[in-house]
């Protein structure tokens, strides 16, 4: 078991900053000894997960099938995309489903229109979620138990100075979201990113899932995004939640 968390570990240690690493690198990035994280990235070698270019290693391709087994066991992709395009074509930006994993929201639907010209998600991207719409939709459907102990426990870090970083602020904000059933942010996350987010919910009306629709803040307010769009959410929201509703598993693992 702690060899399995060690190799995930290096695996995780890769991103789009750090597409090819040495192994000092890698070591240093996952705080491991040099002469662990070589053992970890041979075995990763030798499985195919792991490839390597002089002193850099990178990931292969052979890693898309451990995300694509969560996605293609719960099938969430088919039993949301259409809703999802249907959103994208109407207001001709991005649409996208996240579920929540830690402290970080994941991307496992999305579709788009338009490309955000500073950010650009796709399935399997991960956000920190005190800094999205998704995020703060998700964090309050947690019980008041395990949103206290996520907000005393995260480190909150200024993405823009736009970024909400106060605790006590932040446990506002996502009461509000619970309370009035929505969430929006602008600038937050990243300059230029205005969403606006629902609750996606299980046939126990648990928050399971959440959707947004974003756009660009020079393009359209918080305001006017909320004001135009969250009908539309609603709506796809109520439709998706009956279309999870066959997927009883999602309720158990979004669960963190």
């Amino acid at each position: 078991m702690d060899g399995l968390a060690k190799g995930l570990a290096v695996i995780k240690a890769f991103a789009r900053e750090h597409t090819g690493m040495t192994l000092s690198q890698i070591a240093a990035q996952v705080a491991m000894p040099a002469a662990t994280a070589r053992r970890c990235l041979l075995t990763l070698q030798e499985l195919g997960y792991v490839t390597c270019h002089g002193r850099q290693f990178m990931l292969r391709p052979k890693v898309l099938e451990l995300g694509a087994a969560y996605l293609e066991s719960m099938d969430i992709e088919r039993l949301t995309q259409t809703h999802l395009e249907a959103l994208a074509r109407e207001t001709g930006d991005s649409a996208a489903l996240t579920v929540l994993d830690g402290s970080d929201i994941v991307y496992v639907a999305r579709a788009s229109v338009r490309t955000l010209l500073r950010l650009e998600a796709h399935v399997g991207s991960r956000f920190p979620a005190y800094a999205t719409s998704m995020g703060r939709v998700l964090l309050g459907g947690l019980s008041r138990e395990r949103l206290a102990a996520y907000l005393d426990t995260q480190t909150f870090v200024a993405l823009t100075s736009q970024t909400t970083t106060d605790a006590g602020k932040l446990r506002r904000l996502i009461d509000d979201c619970r309370r009035v059933g929505f969430c929006a942010v602008e600038d937050e996350l990243a300059y230029g990113v205005v969403a606006v987010a629902v609750p996606v919910l299980d046939h126990h009306h648990r928050v399971v899932a959440a959707l947004n629709s974003s756009s660009h803040s020079r393009r359209m307010s918080k305001a006017k995004l909320v004001r135009e769009r969250l009908g539309m959410l609603q709506q796809a929201s109520r439709d998706i939640s009956l279309e999870l509703s066959r997927v009883p598993g999602l309720a158990l693992s979004a669960q963190t």
